[in-house]
């Protein structure tokens, strides 16, 4: 884990992010439905669950891409990660709560998902809203509305507009057509993000959705 600071005056996109951070302070929501039907049929037939999967497939397009992975440390220097771990919500249906656990990332899928499945055993029964504390700063956020196939998802972060990771919720599949869609919605910032490398996030998404016999 390695925090790699950027010189703002030689970043070619000084005046992007200054405009988006410091005159035009700019949030934005994009949700696309990501199609899983060979996804979800793959995970049954190895008797994977979906949630893990998703959150593996979407720490991967993180790891690969700096805009994604960009922040403000700790001290406030700005700068981004050489990689990132997925934090997560668990479910709670005794009291209808939700608590916060983190996993550490691993390429590959099965390294991960033992260590996913470790961290629920261990702290999937802690009835707060940190199961798991002493979560590593280079971690970003991921949660899952199951119980809604949203349209559209919209948070609203009050951080003085300077929270630049992106932020994931993932919804309800359906089945549409004789496929079965899955509604992910993501939160960007315009000052490190732009609608390109939203549109290149659902694409690698839906790529690895399509070639999840490769690395499942």
């Amino acid at each position: 884990m390695k925090f790699h600071p950027i010189d703002v005056n030689s970043w070619g996109r000084k005046p992007y992010f200054e405009h988006y951070l410091n005159n035009v302070r700019c949030t934005y929501s994009m949700t696309a439905n990501v199609d899983i039907t060979l996804l979800l049929a793959v995970l049954k037939n190895k008797g994977v669950k979906l949630y893990p999967a998703m959150i593996h497939m979407i720490t991967t397009v993180v790891n690969r891409h700096r805009e994604f992975r960009t922040c403000f440390n700790a001290e406030g220097r700005l700068g981004y990660w050489d990689n990132m771990s997925p934090s997560f919500t668990i479910f709670h249906d005794e009291n209808k709560t939700f608590s916060t656990v983190w996993t550490p990332f691993c390429d590959e899928f099965d390294a991960f998902y033992t260590r996913y499945i470790a961290d629920l055993e261990m702290y999937g029964n802690v009835m707060q809203f940190a199961a798991k504390t002493n979560e590593p700063p280079n971690s970003f956020p991921i949660s899952c509305i199951p119980w809604v196939s949203f349209t559209g998802f919209n948070l609203n972060v009050y951080a003085e507009g300077t929270y630049l990771l992106p932020i994931f919720t993932i919804g309800k599949y359906v089945k549409q057509d004789n496929q079965i869609q899955l509604p992910l919605s993501v939160q960007l910032h315009h000052a490190v993000c732009d609608g390109y490398h939203a549109g290149v996030m659902f694409q690698e998404l839906q790529q690895r959705a399509d070639q999840c016999e490769e690395w499942l």
